[in-house]
């Protein structure tokens, strides 16, 4: 009980600080092990109404103190209403050279965002699907928790 009270704290300020020009936030958990494996792909569905505006997309990633790589090297294929599909791979720097960690920390969890496109134009209306997947040379990824796409439109 005592581990809940931080947690339910942290949640609540994450919440609280949400952007109003945020379309879209969602997170999963990656495993109750708390780690990656190569073959957990996870699977967001993301709908866009307004392909006339810009978007910013970020992926977040949540990982305990204790994750031992510099980055979490993912693979993000884009599959738009039509069927087009585009695949990304994207370097997300969680940990700075001296070996601190980037994030928002919360005990030992840590939520990173990055931005990985920016000023991003969809061409089409409609739900776009993003299947995320670690891609670092180890399997299984240890101490991760969650990954999460957030769409912001640009003002």
């Amino acid at each position: 009980m005592k581990k809940l009270i931080p947690i339910l704290a942290l949640a609540a300020i994450l919440f609280s600080c949400e952007s109003e020009n945020r379309v879209y936030n969602e997170h999963q958990e990656l495993s109750p092990q708390v780690e990656w494996l190569k073959k957990d792909s996870r699977k967001f569905s993301v709908p866009i109404d307004d392909k006339s505006s810009s978007y910013n997309l970020l992926l977040s990633f949540r990982y305990t103190t204790g994750y031992q790589y510099q980055t979490v090297n993912v693979k993000v294929t884009e599959t738009s209403p039509s069927g087009k599909e585009t695949i990304k791979m994207y370097d997300l720097k969680v940990r700075e050279a001296n070996g601190d960690y980037i994030g928002e920390a919360g005990l030992d969890i840590w939520d990173s965002e990055h931005k990985v496109e920016s000023n991003k134009k969809y061409s089409e209306t409609g739900t776009y699907t993003y299947f995320i997947e670690q891609n670092t040379p180890v399997d299984p990824l240890n101490y991760a928790m969650e990954i999460g796409v957030i769409l912001d439109k640009v003002k």
